[in-house]
């Protein structure tokens, strides 16, 4: 695993909702952390099947992870949060949506995408929201850079898809930066994905008057 990640682990405490959804759920839908490590490891395993993925990174407590994916039964959604709560919470909501179609996992991402996803083999990425990580010290943490793209780029099919959005306006400026640069990727700021929910998350930001950007970029 990487020495300078791109998260940090927060309190691992469920709610009572929480913990009936973990223990309702979980069992092969969260992905155990030593299981990536295991000889034969593989994806489609977990899945029960051979599908289209999608790689989320950052699903927060799932509200769009839920949705989204109800919306694709013909895909696979890998979708990657390392705040147990969270995940549990989205355990609930997909229970709920109907979409049996995702699987969770609570590792780097940068380091799955790297070993657990076959070059050339991804549909759509998305990282909406991701940690903006404001201190300057920080921003070192920040999953969109350069060898990040690099990497994105590699897993994504050609024609396949990579969907970002922000509420931070300095991060927004970085990632467009980044992106144009990477020569595996082609595209820009992007009119608001309709497909993707409007979550709580992203109406606080509104309600504190940050400036929503999407971004769209396609793998050549």
């Amino acid at each position: 695993m990487r020495e300078v990640l791109t998260y940090s682990r927060r309190g691992s405490r469920f709610t009572p909702s929480q913990q009936e959804s973990w223990d309702a759920f979980h069992d092969g839908r969260v992905i155990p952390d030593e299981a990536v490590e295991a000889p034969g490891f593989s994806l489609e395993s977990w899945f029960g099947r051979k599908a289209p993925l999608i790689v989320e990174i950052g699903s927060g407590v799932g509200e769009a992870t839920a949705v989204l994916a109800a919306q694709r039964p013909a895909y696979d959604v890998l979708a990657f949060e390392v705040w147990r709560p969270g995940v549990a919470h989205t355990l609930g909501l997909l229970a709920e949506a109907g979409a049996s179609n995702v699987r969770l996992l609570s590792v780097d991402a940068v380091w799955s995408l790297e070993h657990l996803v076959e070059p050339g083999s991804l549909e759509e990425l998305w990282t909406f929201f991701p940690d903006p990580w404001p201190k300057t010290r920080h921003h070192k943490r920040r999953i969109v850079n350069p060898s990040f793209a690099r990497l994105a780029a590699s897993r994504l099919k050609p024609g396949g898809v990579w969907r970002l959005a922000t509420d931070w306006g300095q991060y927004a400026e970085e990632m467009l930066t980044v992106l144009d640069a990477e020569p595996g990727l082609v595209g820009g700021r992007c009119e608001r994905w309709s497909d993707r929910p409007v979550t709580k998350f992203e109406r606080k930001g509104v309600a504190v008057g940050r400036e929503i950007t999407d971004l769209c970029y396609v793998a050549q």
